[in-house]
């Protein structure tokens, strides 16, 4: 869900997928029908999107899950040890936005996966410090902005961290090395707390699997970890030739949302990725 982490992880290869994964995105005969329906959008504060603004909640969203209130160190909430941004969020305006109903509070990460992975006991500590500050939201969880894959060995460290962290939590898997949902499963019951939630990150912005398959990955996680505990992040981006990202096309976009019915979907992300005239042509069947 960080841009700097799996957003960018596209590969010539990926990049090469992209016009054919496009031409079968029509093939699903649930596309074409009905107007697109969520459950949450995502935001990544960042100096750029510092006053989230959007009709997210005209697709249904009600609940917005904050990537973090902390990264490298810079808070983006009042009252914490760290130094606080140049400019902060006017909390208490999202607090009465209808697409805010409920937030889930990101806690304290970094914009480098590799750096985050190093630093999670500092990032665990300054995340519970984090989620004591008073906040005018109406919190209904908390999530921890280190992301999971297979190939993070040491991943199992998590375990006596999250431990600490205040509940409901949830924390974001996805899948690089595509080895599979029940191989992705087997490793998250060895050692995820039974009380931690996951937010599936499904891949199709980048183009590492197509929506049918990303579906299969939350069809095995929901019956494997229990309904509950899964929930979606839709990617609502694409790559560009040469690097950067695009908003998705709404004809990119219907077929993606519509495959994960019956799911809890947040898309990501709302502020840099759904502006209004999007958000329209995604309300017309």
């Amino acid at each position: 869900m960080n841009l700097t982490i799996t957003g960018l992880r596209t590969t010539t290869l990926a990049v090469a997928a992209a016009m054919l994964l496009a031409a079968c995105a029509g093939c699903d005969p649930t596309s074409a029908s009905g107007p697109v329906q969520v459950e949450g959008v995502v935001w990544q504060p960042d100096n750029a999107t510092i006053a989230p603004r959007g009709n997210w909640d005209r697709l249904g969203a009600r609940e917005l899950l904050v990537q973090w209130t902390a990264v490298d160190g810079t808070a983006f909430v009042p009252g914490s040890a760290m130094p606080t941004a140049g400019k902060l969020p006017d909390w208490e305006r999202i607090a009465k936005e209808p697409w805010a109903r409920d937030v889930i509070v990101g806690l304290a990460g970094r914009f480098d996966e590799k750096a985050a992975r190093a630093d999670i006991e500092q990032l665990a500590a300054d995340s519970a410090r984090l989620a004591a500050l008073p906040t005018p939201l109406h919190v209904t969880g908390w999530y921890f902005p280190v992301e999971i894959d297979p190939t993070w060995q040491e991943a199992p460290r998590l375990a006596a961290l999250l431990a600490k962290l205040p509940r409901p939590l949830w924390i974001t898997v996805y899948d690089s090395a595509n080895v599979g949902p029940e191989a992705l499963a087997d490793g998250l019951l060895k050692w995820l707390p039974s009380d931690v939630g996951v937010f599936f990150q499904d891949g199709v912005g980048v183009y590492a699997r197509e929506p049918r398959v990303a579906l299969h990955y939350i069809d095995v996680l929901s019956k494997r970890l229990g309904h509950a505990r899964v929930r979606v992040i839709a990617e609502m981006f694409r790559p560009l030739p040469g690097g950067g990202f695009r908003s998705a096309t709404a004809e990119e976009i219907r077929p993606q949302l519509h495959m994960y019915r019956g799911y809890r979907v947040s898309l990501f992300d709302g502020p840099h990725y759904l502006p209004d005239a999007l958000v329209e042509q995604l309300r017309r069947p």
